[in-house]
Parts: structure tokens; sequence; C-alpha cells
């Protein structure tokens, strides 16, 4: 049947499922582990769908991303307005007619759009969202260490195959919450205790990265920084406050969060929000933050993606954003990565500094065919994100040089090339490293991560009024180093100029410059007995387990000031 006669019988293809595809069939659908089914859905139950509608004129973007983002283009700085992105990305009059008449057909009630236009979330009944999505077949879930429920198919949908070009994917089906890597270590054994620290803590940072009592934020600009937060965790105003009671004494910082974007529950706080809040803070002090507490909470909608479209529905953001998510790229859909990174080159273009953690889980492991290959996680492995991997001191108690921490994610990606900007870099570390590991373990094409670290071992946190020591990861080292780039955009600001925007092209144009090189140790991988749990190692300038290195805040200050 042609494309005509399945426009025609387009209400009909609801209820039959004829001339339909699939629009994820690479989505992973396997439970997460402790996560069980309670059951199939109540069929009058209702939920929300998300329905990414195909956007134009993306090569475009792409080079206006290049153009804002390169100090040498003659547009460095010069960021495109939420509403110039509408104006370019929106889906096309048919694009927007077709699904609308397709969703109105359905039933679907309360559809909500965004001033780009190109996500739509309805509501419907379980029965209705069956019928429209052919072989979906919801379930109650329950799991993650909040028990948190969600409802999703465990079954793959189809589209009617009239919708194929202007449908790029369905959300709230098939993708569940994730779950923290954040771990509390055991104390390193230490004898003797004088000039000594016992953990991480805000002096333990300044010291380290050279940052004064003078290095905060002004209070006068219109400066701003946000973190984000997706594991059904809070963060509470009292333990912010007994937090910089204890560790905020000797440097002037804000004790409250300016805004929070979406719900803050009631319920016990989570160690990952605390350590997100506490540390953008006081790294980032005296500047005003905003948190994005788990936005859209309901059963059926998947918290990434309500944060997505939050950033494509509000003209003023704060510039700085860090974001301790992430997923292995094999379990997520080429459909869902593509479009998702997309939905990062739009927010690149507007001159968001998007600040991703590089996982904890070192290199990474599976089984492809019988064979060990590296692991790499996405967004972390997004060419429009600077992402941030995790190091320890070399002397544990004492404020030294950095080593690896073993944990710091890093590699290359299986689905995006490598980008123009990291090229050289990237080619000299695979051409002079001497702890290669064998080339069948990673795509050495491949867009290759982190960019930059930081302390990641061994921090302080407050959650629920106890302080809490030796937490690590790299949800850690992600909001200091975003903390820091936000006094940067603060002295650029206070300057007239734009913030910093996507990094990455700068930062590799400049070799690293204004970052302490990290040349000591190896991140895990496969234990086996070819690489033996040792995935890559670090080594002069740029690498894969801690990108360009850690802040010296004096010197990254000059470097990322002018122009």
């Amino acid at each position: 049947m042609g494309l005509q006669g399945c426009l025609l019988g387009l209400f009909a293809l609801i209820l039959s499922g004829k001339c339909s595809y699939s629009p994820e069939p690479d989505q992973r659908r396997t439970l997460p582990p402790g996560w069980v089914s309670l059951g199939r859905a109540d069929p009058e139950e209702e939920l929300s769908l998300t329905f990414a509608l195909r956007q134009q004129n993306l090569e475009r973007l792409s080079e206006l991303v290049q153009a804002v983002s390169d100090p040498n283009s003659p547009q460095y700085g010069k960021y495109l307005t939420l509403e110039n992105v509408a104006d370019l990305v929106r889906p096309s009059p048919l694009t927007l007619h077709m699904v609308q008449k397709w969703l109105l057909a359905a039933g679907a009630q309360k559809c909500h759009s965004v001033i780009t236009q190109d996500f739509l979330t309805c509501w419907l009944s379980i029965r209705q969202a069956e019928l429209l999505l052919p072989g979906a077949e919801f379930h109650h879930y329950v799991g993650g260490p909040t028990e948190t429920h969600v409802v999703r198919s465990p079954r793959p949908y189809q589209l009617p195959q009239a919708l194929a070009p202007h449908v790029d994917f369905v959300g709230g089906l098939h993708r569940f919450p994730p779950t923290s890597s954040l771990r509390q270590r055991p104390e390193p054994q230490v004898t003797g205790t004088v000039g000594l620290h016992l953990g991480v803590t805000p002096s333990v940072i300044r010291k380290r990265y050279n940052l004064t009592s003078q290095d905060v934020g002004s209070g006068t600009s219109n400066n701003s920084q946000a973190c984000a937060q997706f594991l059904e965790q809070y963060f509470h105003d009292s333990d912010l406050a007994q937090f910089m009671r204890l560790f905020g004494g000797n440097f002037a910082h804000q004790a409250s969060v300016t805004r929070v974007v979406g719900q803050q529950g009631r319920g016990r706080a989570g160690i990952e929000a605390s350590l997100d809040v506490q540390y953008l803070m006081s790294a980032g002090a005296n500047i005003s933050t905003w948190v994005y507490s788990s936005p859209g909470r309901h059963e059926g909608q998947e918290p990434f993606l309500q944060w997505l479209m939050l950033l494509s529905n509000e003209s003023a953001l704060p510039h700085v954003h860090t974001v301790s998510y992430g997923d292995e790229e094999d379990s997520l859909s080429s459909a869902y990565i593509q479009r998702v990174n997309t939905e990062l080159m739009k927010a690149a273009a507007r001159g968001l500094t998007l600040l991703f953690a590089s996982g904890d889980s070192g290199a990474g492991c599976w089984s492809v065919s019988g064979r060990h290959q590296f692991r790499p996680t996405f967004p972390a492995s997004s060419p429009y994100v600077t992402t941030v991997g995790g190091t320890s001191f070399q002397e544990p108690f004492l404020i030294t040089n950095e080593i690896v921490d073993y944990i710091s994610g890093g590699g290359f990606s299986n689905v995006f090339p490598r980008p123009s900007y990291q090229e050289e870099a990237v080619a000299k570390f695979l051409s002079s490293s001497p702890h290669l590991p064998p080339s069948g373990y990673f795509n050495a094409s491949g867009r290759a991560y982190p960019d930059v670290a930081a302390l990641s071992d061994g921090y302080w946190v407050v959650s629920n009024r106890v302080p809490i020591p030796w937490v690590s990861g790299t949800s850690a080292s992600t909001p200091v180093f975003g903390g820091l780039l936000s006094l940067i955009n603060e002295h650029r600001i206070l300057s007239g100029r734009p913030p910093l925007g996507f990094l990455n092209p700068r930062l590799y144009q400049q070799h690293g410059a204004g970052l302490f090189d990290v040349t000591h140790g190896c991140h895990a991988s496969c234990l086996d007995e070819e690489v033996e749990g040792q995935g890559f190692c670090s080594g002069p300038g740029w690498d894969p387990v801690t990108g360009w290195g850690t802040p010296n805040f004096p010197a990254l200050l000059k470097t990322l000031l002018n122009p």
C-alpha cells in the first residue's frame, strides 16, 4: 500500500496496525535489576506520553553551534535565542497537522507543546494508548532505592507508516528511571593527623584549585547556575544551611536555592541531590542557583526527557547546568539517542554550558558476540556536552597532586563520530599512549570523553541533618567544575562579555591551558585475561580518563576571560 493509502486510512490504522513500523526496534526492554512487575495497568487509568516530532534544518543548527562556540569565528558568543532556535527547528506544518490529527482521532486529551513545537505531551487512558500504539502493553513496575512506581510497556510499539517522516519516537514506554552510582567508600587508614585533611570539603577544593576568599559571585550580575536531578531524590534547605555552617565559613555564599523547577518531595533527602546542590553552591559560591528536581514525576514520564523539554520551553535559563545522569549507549534506541543529542545541540546554540558526569564504571564492560568490549555511556558521549571525569589525591589525606580515580568513566562512543574539535588531541593520545588496550575493545574513531576532570573521591555531604563522609563519584566532580565555570562567567558578564557557552571547541583549541594535567593512573574495565581489569591510562595532555585535567582556577580564569 502506498503513502496515500496510509494517509486516507489514518484512523483505521490506529485500530488495525497495518502500514505500521517500529520507531525504536533497538531499544532495550529488559527489566533493570531491582525492578519488579505489579501486573497489567487498569485500561481506564490515565498516563502521559511524549511525542518527539521530526525537526527541520538540523545541519544548519550544527553549523551555527560551531560558529558561536569557536573563538576564531566572527560569530563567537553571538548565541541564538530560544525563539531563533524555534524558527530553525520547528516541525513542518505537515508534521504538526498529521500528528495532531492522529492524536485527536485517538481521543488524546490535554496535549501540551513547547515553544519549539517539537515535543507534544498528551494524556490518554491506557486503553487509548494501547490502541494508538499497537503492540504496547502497559504494566505497573516498582523499583529503585526509593521504591519508585512507573508505568511501562515490556513489548515494542508500532506507529502508522504514514507517520515515519513525522515522529522520531514516543517517550514513556520503555526507559526506566536511572539509579545512582554514587558510593560511600571505606575510610582510608592513616596514622597521625598533623597537617592532614579528613576528607574533601569546600575548603579542600578551594585550596587545591587555588581559589581565594575573593573568588565568589558578586551578587550584582544576572549570572546563575543549575543542577538537575532525575533520581526521585530531593535536597533539604536545612541540610544546605547546615552544610554551609559547617564548611562555608571562609567564603561568601548563598544559604538557599533561588528557584526549584519541578516538585520537591517531602521525603528524606537523597545523598546525590544533597551533594549536587552543596558543591555547586560552594564551588560557584554566592551565585544564584536553580535546582531541577525530578521534573515530570508522573508514572508515565521520563524525567530526563522532561528536563530537555523544560529547556525548550523557557527563554531565560541559567548559563551553566550540571547533570549527574547517564545510561549505557547500547541500552538506548538509535532514534532516542540521536534526538537527545539534537536537544543538547539546541542548548549549545543558545550558549548554555552543559556538564555531564562521565560515570563511575571506568571504561565499562559488556559482551558482544561472546567477546568483551568497553561500554560507553550517554549523554557523556555526546559531542555537544562537556564531560567531567574523576580524580583522587595522590596522598589520600594531603592536598597534593591528583591521580586517576579508578572509577572515572571514559572511553570512545560507539554512536557518535569523533568531532573535529578533538581530532588533534585524540589522534595524539592514540599514537603515543604506551598502555593502549587492544583495538577490539573500543571504537577508536568515536567521540572520546571525558573532556576535563575534578576530585571525585572522599567528599563530606550533609543529608537529613547528618554529616556523611567519604562519598565518591563523578557526581561530585561535575558540580565542582560547573561552579568554577560559573565564577568565570561572573567575570565575563561583569566585563560585558557573553557567557562561555559550549566550552569544548575552545577547550581543545587551548590544549588544556589553565588545567592541572593528570598523568598517573588507569581506570577500571573488563575483568578478563586480556586487559585484566585495566581500561585506559592517563598521560601527558588529553586522555580518555581525566580529559585535559583538573582546574587551576586563576590560570583557567585568565585563559577563558578573553575574548
